[in-house]
């Protein structure tokens, strides 16, 4: 069985909304089993996070309150990668930014994904550092929130309580916590 077994065709894609944070788009395709229909598919851009641990094994972390789920929570540093930067970059400038804490040394590509692959390209790098430097005070006056240093060990228990929210804080720190004991 290849790859191409069971793909999607693709015959073209129109936008129906585009502004600098999401584009929405149909795009006319054909399922596996024939049915043609166009296909509603959300695109964002491409996300850079910061995954800094410290020798206390614990991660920095933003406490803060996202209105579009209603929910206060734990998120990791990042942002929107800006046209021309490196997404390591991006990662270390919004946890900088976020927290007042600086990644010191040079970042390790941890991994990358798709959150919701199904209808959302967004694509998601996340970058780690093992140390860290408070520079001052966060500057970034839209992300409040309260800066903490999160035990790695209470992970399990804050995801089971719905308290990590997103993707982009959940599948960094677990796959960082399966990943060292490989």
């Amino acid at each position: 069985m290849t790859e191409k077994h069971g793909a999607w065709k693709v015959f073209g894609e129109r936008t129906i909304y585009d502004n600098r944070w999401v584009r929405l788009g149909l795009v006319d395709v054909e399922a596996p089993n024939g049915e043609r229909w166009d296909y509603h598919v959300v695109s964002l851009d491409r996300i850079a996070i910061a995954l800094i641990v410290d020798d206390q094994d614990r991660a920095l972390m933003l406490w803060r309150y996202r209105f579009p789920t209603d929910q206060w929570g734990y998120e990791l540093l990042g942002g929107l990668v800006e046209h021309g930067e490196e997404p390591a970059v991006t990662a270390s400038r919004e946890a900088v930014e976020e927290s007042g804490w600086r990644p010191v040394g040079e970042p390790e590509h941890l991994l990358s994904f798709e959150p919701l692959p199904g209808q959302v390209r967004a694509p998601v790098d996340v970058y780690l550092w093992r140390e860290a430097e408070q520079v001052g005070e966060p500057t970034e006056t839209e992300e409040v929130g309260r800066v903490e240093w999160v035990p790695l060990s209470r992970v399990p228990k804050l995801a089971r309580q719905r308290k990590i929210l997103g993707a982009g804080a959940l599948v960094p720190l677990m796959y960082y916590i399966a990943s060292r004991d490989v």
